[in-house]
């Protein structure tokens, strides 16, 4: 996206509590009390959820849509009450932010959703029906007062099972005036994003391949400090992006792991774990347990990337893949180079990789089930062994032979 450019908006009217105006992929919210704005939330969201049919657990990408309303329950709060914004949409779905300020800061201290599993144009087959509550006060949205907090830059935050995707997010809360305020509070995101070296105006030349990634270790804690899911491997970044002179430049970039880290969330059903380096890149993992047959699989891979001749930030994401399958308590293993192929525009090498997001124990790996490509490396050469070695019998077979009826031809004087 292009923020450079104007957005175009369509503006609704919500009564007196507010209005909804709709963007390009984006949603802005307005708290109001008569005359008095106090929330306003520029933003794009969507919901990974996963829920039970008749015969397997299936998951599903719920965007926040233009048509999202301001709800009633919103609010702008008083002398001990919180400021809170509701979004309401579809048949009985919501999302609810709850704000505090403090110490000349403002932060969501509280974020809610509300899916209605009656709703089969969303969740078509659930064998549950009703409305499902789940929350999490684990937020770092947060901003000084009289500022706009800003992050463009694509974020997760677990809401109790549910992966929450936020991006270009621009929301104040407490505020002083009727818009937003030109002062910004940036999120780290998107701080190297906006320090990046100016693009170069020369032609660079054709990056050196840049060799082996060297392995790191990852993982995620649990809310008790244990470790919910371990990672080892190395990791390759192929990435086709237009560079400043707008040319398509196919770069390969290698992760250092002294210079990242790592984080996520782990619920029952879903982990997800991030890899930023420098804060120019984040990777991010997501995994998916099927609760029926115990196997665990990625179903989606996320990187937001910020290359020095980048004309822009780059993103790429696929919430439907299906790799590195395994069942629950084991890990899975693959020592051979494989290519994880997210979209045309974004593909990722990895080496010497053993990752367990479920099932976790005593912060050990699991029983480690080995990938297909090692299976078949490793058959390589036992054939080849047995074909040597079977060679050697033929020819010490044949030795023998020909040594007995060398002696066969001999005769006593």
């Amino acid at each position: 996206m292009n923020r450079h450019l104007p957005w175009v908006s369509v503006v609704v009217c919500v009564l007196t509590l507010g209005c909804l105006a709709t963007t390009q992929g984006q949603v802005t919210l307005v708290v109001t009390d008569g005359n008095i704005t106090c929330i306003k939330a520029e933003l794009s969201a969507s919901f990974l959820i996963t829920y039970d049919t008749a015969n397997r657990t299936t998951s599903v990408r719920v965007p926040l849509p233009q048509t999202a309303t301001v709800g009633g329950n919103s609010s702008c709060g008083g002398a001990s009450a919180p400021q809170q914004l509701v979004a309401e949409f579809g048949v009985g779905h919501s999302i609810d932010l709850t704000f505090s300020s403090s110490k000349g800061q403002y932060r969501v201290d509280d974020i809610k959703l509300h899916y209605n599993l009656s709703d089969s144009s969303v969740f078509p087959g659930a064998n549950r029906t009703g409305v499902v509550t789940v929350e999490t006060n684990s937020t770092d949205i947060v901003a000084q007062v009289n500022t706009t907090y800003r992050c463009f830059s694509v974020s997760f935050v677990s809401v109790g099972g549910v992966n929450v995707t936020f991006s270009d997010v621009k929301m104040e809360a407490y505020m002083a005036g009727d818009d937003l305020s030109p002062k910004e509070t940036v999120c780290k995101a998107d701080q190297s994003t906006t320090t990046a070296p100016p693009p170069t105006t020369t032609t660079a030349p054709a990056p050196t391949p840049p060799g082996i990634p060297a392995l790191g270790d990852y993982f995620v804690n649990s809310s008790n400090g244990t470790k919910c899911l371990l990672a080892r491997m190395a990791l390759q970044l192929n990435i086709s992006h237009v560079s400043s002179l707008n040319q398509t430049i196919q770069e390969v970039v290698n992760l250092q792991p002294n210079q990242t880290t790592s984080s996520g969330s782990c619920d029952p059903n879903n982990a997800v774990l991030v890899i930023s380096q420098g804060g120019a890149t984040n990777l991010s993992f997501f995994f998916t347990l099927n609760s029926t047959s115990n196997r665990y699989h990625l179903n989606g891979l996320s990187l937001v990337a910020t290359l020095p001749d980048m004309a822009a930030p780059f993103s790429a994401s696929n919430m439907s893949l299906n790799y590195l399958s395994s069942s629950k308590g084991q890990s899975f293993m693959c020592s051979s180079e494989q290519t994880l192929t997210v979209n045309q525009n974004f593909s990722l090498n990895t080496f010497q990789l053993q990752i367990q997001p479920f099932g976790v124990t005593a912060g050990t790996f699991g029983q480690a089930v080995e990938c297909r490509l090692d299976q078949e490396n490793m058959l390589i050469p036992i054939v080849v062994g047995a074909a040597l070695a079977g060679l050697v019998l033929i020819v010490l077979v044949a030795y023998l032979i020909g040594r007995k009826r060398s002696h066969a031809g001999y005769q006593t004087i």
